[in-house]
C-alpha cells in the first residue's frame, strides 16, 4: 500500500533527524532549550505506534517507527546524561 510507504518514509526521516539532534548534543556536550518531557511524550507515542501499525497491516510504517523510537530513546538518554554531568 502506497500510504504505508509514505508514512514509513516520514517515520524513517524523523528518526534520522532525531539522530542528528543526538549528534549535535554529543558534539556540544550540553543541553539548552530542550524539554525532555516533550521527547518522552513522542517516544511514548512511538511505542503506541509499534502496536498500532501492525493492526493496520502497515509494515513499513512499523519499521520506520522503530527507527524513531530508538532515536528518541537515545536522545532522552543523552539529555539526561549531559544534564547529570552539568550538575557535577
Amino acid at each position: 500500500m502506497i500510504i504505508d510507504y509514505i508514512n514509513g518514509g516520514f517515520e524513517l526521516a524523523s528518526g534520522l533527524f532525531t539522530l542528528n539532534h543526538c549528534r549535535v548534543l554529543i558534539k556540544d556536550k550540553h543541553v539548552a532549550g530542550v524539554s525532555v518531557v516533550s521527547i518522552v511524550f513522542f517516544t511514548t507515542w512511538g511505542f503506541w505506534n509499534m502496536y498500532y501499525y501492525p493492526c493496520l497491516d502497515q509494515t513499513f510504517s512499523f519499521y520506520g517507527g522503530l527507527c524513531i523510537v530508538a532515536a528518541n530513546l537515545l536522545y532522552v538518554h543523552l539529555i539526561l546524561h549531559y544534564r547529570k554531568l552539568a550538575r557535577k
